[in-house]
Protein backbone atom coordinates (compact mmCIF):
# COMPACT_ATOMS: atom_id res chain seq x y z
CA UNK A 1 0.00 0.00 0.00
CA UNK A 2 1.25 3.38 -1.11
CA UNK A 3 -0.61 6.76 -0.20
CA UNK A 4 -0.62 9.04 -3.39
CA UNK A 5 -2.74 12.10 -2.67
CA UNK A 6 -4.64 11.92 0.70
CA UNK A 7 -4.64 15.83 1.38
CA UNK A 8 -6.50 17.07 -1.70
CA UNK A 9 -9.39 19.25 0.40
CA UNK A 10 -9.68 21.20 -2.80
CA UNK A 11 -11.22 18.12 -4.99
CA UNK A 12 -11.76 16.02 -2.70
CA UNK A 13 -10.20 13.18 -4.11
CA UNK A 14 -7.66 10.51 -2.83
CA UNK A 15 -5.64 7.98 -4.53
CA UNK A 16 -3.29 4.84 -3.64
CA UNK A 17 -1.69 2.28 -4.81
CA UNK A 18 -2.06 -1.01 -4.07
CA UNK A 19 1.04 -3.92 -4.70
CA UNK A 20 -0.26 -7.15 -5.33
CA UNK A 21 2.30 -10.25 -4.44
CA UNK A 22 2.94 -11.55 -8.06
CA UNK A 23 4.18 -7.34 -8.40
CA UNK A 24 0.90 -6.12 -9.75
CA UNK A 25 -0.26 -3.01 -8.70
CA UNK A 26 -3.40 -1.20 -8.81
CA UNK A 27 -4.04 2.35 -8.72
CA UNK A 28 -7.41 3.59 -7.14
CA UNK A 29 -8.82 7.29 -7.09
CA UNK A 30 -12.10 8.38 -5.39
CA UNK A 31 -14.04 11.45 -6.00
CA UNK A 32 -16.08 12.23 -2.87
CA UNK A 33 -17.86 15.06 -4.52
CA UNK A 34 -20.92 15.32 -7.21
CA UNK A 35 -18.65 17.24 -9.56
CA UNK A 36 -16.38 15.34 -12.02
CA UNK A 37 -12.87 16.33 -12.17
CA UNK A 38 -11.09 16.54 -15.81
CA UNK A 39 -7.81 16.72 -16.21
CA UNK A 40 -6.78 15.36 -12.93
CA UNK A 41 -3.51 14.76 -12.48
CA UNK A 42 -1.49 11.97 -10.92
CA UNK A 43 1.69 10.93 -10.65
CA UNK A 44 2.94 7.44 -11.46
CA UNK A 45 6.11 5.20 -10.58
CA UNK A 46 5.69 3.21 -14.00
CA UNK A 47 5.87 4.78 -17.52
CA UNK A 48 3.02 2.88 -19.69
CA UNK A 49 -0.48 2.30 -20.97
CA UNK A 50 -2.89 2.13 -17.85
CA UNK A 51 -6.40 0.89 -18.35
CA UNK A 52 -9.51 0.86 -16.08
CA UNK A 53 -10.23 -1.87 -14.24
CA UNK A 54 -13.10 -1.02 -12.37
CA UNK A 55 -15.38 2.19 -12.72
CA UNK A 56 -18.03 2.74 -9.86
CA UNK A 57 -19.84 5.62 -12.00
CA UNK A 58 -20.18 3.12 -15.56
CA UNK A 59 -23.17 3.22 -16.94
CA UNK A 60 -23.21 -0.47 -16.27
CA UNK A 61 -23.86 0.21 -12.04
CA UNK A 62 -26.16 3.24 -12.84
CA UNK A 63 -23.81 5.61 -13.50
CA UNK A 64 -23.44 8.63 -15.75
CA UNK A 65 -20.63 6.35 -17.52
CA UNK A 66 -17.75 8.77 -17.19
CA UNK A 67 -14.75 7.54 -17.76
CA UNK A 68 -11.17 6.77 -19.45
CA UNK A 69 -10.62 3.53 -21.06
CA UNK A 70 -6.99 3.67 -21.85
CA UNK A 71 -4.74 6.27 -20.74
CA UNK A 72 -0.76 6.68 -22.00
CA UNK A 73 1.44 8.38 -19.13
CA UNK A 74 2.91 11.39 -20.15
CA UNK A 75 6.75 12.70 -18.95
CA UNK A 76 5.40 15.52 -16.90
CA UNK A 77 6.15 14.93 -12.96
CA UNK A 78 3.91 14.91 -10.20
CA UNK A 79 3.48 13.51 -6.73
CA UNK A 80 7.66 12.87 -6.49
CA UNK A 81 6.66 10.66 -9.44
CA UNK A 82 9.03 11.17 -12.83
CA UNK A 83 5.20 10.59 -15.01
CA UNK A 84 2.35 10.73 -14.53
CA UNK A 85 -1.55 10.65 -15.85
CA UNK A 86 -3.81 12.80 -16.74
CA UNK A 87 -7.59 11.88 -16.30
CA UNK A 88 -11.55 11.97 -15.61
CA UNK A 89 -12.60 11.06 -12.06
CA UNK A 90 -16.12 10.48 -12.26
CA UNK A 91 -18.37 12.06 -9.77
CA UNK A 92 -19.25 10.12 -6.40
CA UNK A 93 -17.23 7.32 -7.89
CA UNK A 94 -13.92 4.66 -7.18
CA UNK A 95 -11.83 4.68 -10.56
CA UNK A 96 -8.86 1.09 -10.57
CA UNK A 97 -6.36 1.21 -13.00
CA UNK A 98 -3.64 -0.84 -13.49
CA UNK A 99 -0.65 -1.29 -16.22
CA UNK A 100 -1.46 -2.68 -19.43
CA UNK A 101 0.68 -5.36 -20.46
Amino acid sequence: FEWITHEDRDNSVLSFIRHGANGDTVLVLCNFTPVARHGYRIGVAQAGRYREIINTDATLYGGSGVGNGELQTESIAAHGRACSLSLSVPPLATLMLTLAP
